[in-house]
């Protein structure tokens, strides 16, 4: 039996396909780390007032700092990168659209939004290439990358994992306008539900982005939290290895459980299980993430501490 919930973080759908599941569950379903940054104070007029473009332009500044991008002018801040998306995808006129896969759906879905066919393999006017590869965790050197842009075209390279990768082999310091490069604010920071994330590329395809999105794309309390967190690289550093040790602890007790992790990041992990694991786990009330079309794959999540490790592993027994 294969999975029926297309995306990872939907527990009202898990409660629904297995009613009488142990609770509370344990949502291991997507790529957010299970360690949040600490949330500082808000102001009451984070709430109040329309943000300041002064805020948006240093959240601009700090994320060029932390991303590696060449000037702030090329950082476009929106309410989380999905609804840039379709937005990128209407930068070059209707065409063929390619998206490397498997991987994160949503891209090939916003491309036939935007009006482009979409293409299998062959040449493109958008190609489309999440690195780290979710969800099997595949990385393309930058070189290769570089070298796929399209001559004509856009190539959209999706970083949403690359915050806990080699920082150097991000593309966001080699943007053009064949160039566009997406960085998740809310998954290496574990606030997701804040929606915040960047699309870094050439200063005239981020007027356009900026202008598509309109004025007070972010909210205050997301400018606010955006601004202390990207600012806090000592928390970032300590997290990173936090996160590497984790992926470690959570390798052992999937391959103790008779899986075969076959690949990943730090903040998840592809494994092959023996039929029936998505089920049996669903019943025990820890819910991952499925695929049809690779029936004996699933992907893990981080479990928070030892207890959800633990539970998954007598789960997995």
């Amino acid at each position: 039996m294969s999975p029926d919930i297309p995306h990872g973080g939907n527990l009202t759908a898990a409660r629904a396909r297995f009613p009488e599941a142990r609770s509370p569950w344990l949502d291991l379903s997507t790529g957010i780390s299970p360690f949040p940054y600490p949330v500082p104070a808000l102001p009451a007029e984070a709430f109040t007032r329309l943000p300041e473009p002064a805020d948006l332009e240093r959240l601009q500044a700090l994320a060029a700092r932390r991303y590696g991008a060449r000037d702030p002018a090329q950082v476009v801040a929106a309410p989380g990168t999905q609804i840039l998306l379709p937005l990128i995808a209407k930068l070059v006129p209707q065409g063929r659209a390619r998206v490397l896969g498997p991987t994160y759906a949503e891209h090939a879905r916003a491309a036939a939004l935007a009006g482009h066919a979409l293409a299998e393999e062959g040449a493109a006017d958008l190609l489309t290439i999440v690195n780290p590869n979710n969800p099997d965790g595949r990385f393309r050197p930058r070189a290769e990358l570089l070298a796929a842009r399209p001559a004509q075209g856009l190539l959209v390279v999706d970083e949403a994992f690359m915050e806990a990768a080699p920082a150097d082999e991000s593309l966001a310091g080699a943007v053009d306008e064949r160039l566009v490069v997406l960085r998740s604010f809310g998954k290496f920071h574990g606030l997701a539900g804040l929606r915040l994330g960047f699309a870094i590329t050439a200063a005239p395809l981020a007027r356009r982005l900026r202008d598509a999105l309109g004025p007070w794309a972010v909210s205050g309390p997301a400018l606010a939290v955006g601004l202390a967190a990207l600012a806090d690289e000592a928390w970032a550093s300590a997290m990173r290895a936090r996160l590497a040790a984790a992926a470690a602890a959570l390798d052992g007790v999937l391959t103790a459980g008779g899986c075969r992790v076959l690949g990943g990041t730090s903040l998840f992990r592809l494994a092959e299980v023996p039929p029936g694991t998505f089920e049996r786990l669903g019943r025990a009330g820890i819910l991952v993430r499925g695929f049809d079309y690779w029936p004996d794959r699933l992907r893990f999540g981080l479990p928070p501490d030892a207890a959800g490790l633990e539970r998954l592993a007598e789960a997995l027994a």
